[in-house]
C-alpha cells in the first residue's frame, strides 16, 4: 500500500461530534438490552397496576377531583401521577444499579476511554439512554391513558415531550448520585428517597392535602414537578406554573450532567 493511500485514510478519520457519540453509546445499550425486552414489560405494567388497582378500585369510591378549576375523575387525577412515575422509575434504575455495575465492576467506561471517547461523552450517552428507557414506559403508559379515556385536553400532545424532560432530569441527577456509591448495600438509600417521593409528590391526592411548611417541601421536590406537569397537560389546565416545573427540571437535568462529568474525570482520569 503506498504512502499516498495510507495518508489518505487518516486524513479521512474524523473525531467523533457529541450527537454522534451520544448516539453510539446509545445504540450500545440498545444491543445489550434488546434480548431483555421483558424488563421493559415490567417496568410498563407496574404503573398500569397502580392505576387500575388504585386508580380504578379507589376511584369508585371518589366522585370527583378538582384540578385547577375542573372537575375530573379520581381516575384521571391518578393517571398523569404514574405517567410521571413511570419516567421516574426508569430512568432511576437505568442510572443506578446498571451505571455502577459498569462503573465498579466491568470497568465499562475505563474501556471507553481507550477509545476517542471522552467523559463526557459517556455521561451524555448514559443519561440519553436512562431518559429514554423511563420515557418509552411513560410513552406506552400515555396510549392506555388513551385509550381508557383518561385524557382530557390536546395538551396532552406535549406530555410526551415533558416525560422526555423528566426522564432527562432524573437520568442525570441519578447517575450522579450512583459516582458516589461504594457498594451494593449504598443503593439502600436510593430506595429511602424512591419510596416517599412516590407516595408524597401529590401522586394519589392533591397537595393542598398538607398544610404549611410540609406543603412546601413537597412542592419543591423534583417529582411533585414531573407529576403536576403531566396533569396539567392531561386535564388542559396549564398555567404559569407548568413553566416553573419545566424550568425545575430543565435545571436539575443540566446540574446533573454537569456533576456527573466532573465525577467521571475525578473516578477515571486521576
Amino acid at each position: 500500500m503506498s504512502a499516498a493511500v495510507l495518508a489518505s485514510d487518516t486524513t479521512d478519520v474524523h473525531p467523533l461530534t457529541p450527537v454522534a457519540a451520544t448516539r453510539l453509546l446509545v445504540l450500545r445499550n440498545y444491543l445489550v438490552y434488546r434480548g431483555a425486552w421483558k424488563l421493559f414489560l415490567t417496568g410498563f405494567l407496574e404503573p398500569v397496576f397502580y392505576l387500575l388497582s388504585i386508580g380504578i378500585g379507589v376511584g369508585a369510591l371518589i366522585e370527583s377531583f378538582d384540578v385547577g378549576g375542573k372537575e375530573i375523575s379520581y381516575a384521571a387525577f391518578v393517571a398523569p401521577g404514574m405517567l410521571a412515575a413511570s419516567a421516574f422509575n426508569g430512568a432511576l434504575l437505568d442510572s443506578t444499579f446498571n451505571v455502577f455495575f459498569k462503573l465498579k465492576y466491568v470497568k465499562l467506561y475505563d474501556q471507553m476511554l481507550a477509545t476517542p471517547l471522552s467523559t463526557g461523552d459517556i455521561a451524555r450517552g448514559e443519561i440519553a439512554w436512562g431518559q429514554l428507557r423511563g420515557s418509552s414506559y411513560a410513552a406506552m403508559f400515555l396510549l392506555v391513558m388513551l385509550l381508557m379515556g383518561l385524557i382530557e385536553s390536546w395538551w396532552a400532545l406535549l406530555a410526551l415531550p415533558a416525560v422526555l424532560l423528566i426522564g432527562f432530569a432524573f437520568s442525570a441527577v441519578c447517575m450522579a448520585a450512583t459516582t458516589w456509591m461504594r457498594s451494593f448495600q449504598d443503593f439502600d438509600k436510593i430506595t429511602l428517597v424512591q419510596l416517599p417521593l412516590f407516595l408524597f409528590s401529590a401522586t394519589f391526592f392533591p397537595v393542598d392535602t398538607y398544610s404549611g411548611p410540609v406543603r412546601w417541601i413537597v412542592e419543591c421536590t423534583p417529582l411533585y414537578r414531573g407529576v403536576v406537569l403531566c396533569r396539567e397537560l392531561t386535564t388542559g389546565t396549564v398555567s404559569v406554573a407548568s413553566v416553573v416545573s419545566v424550568v425545575y427540571l430543565l435545571v436539575m437535568g443540566v446540574v446533573g450532567l454537569l456533576v456527573v462529568r466532573r465525577r467521571l474525570d475525578t473516578l477515571l482520569l486521576t
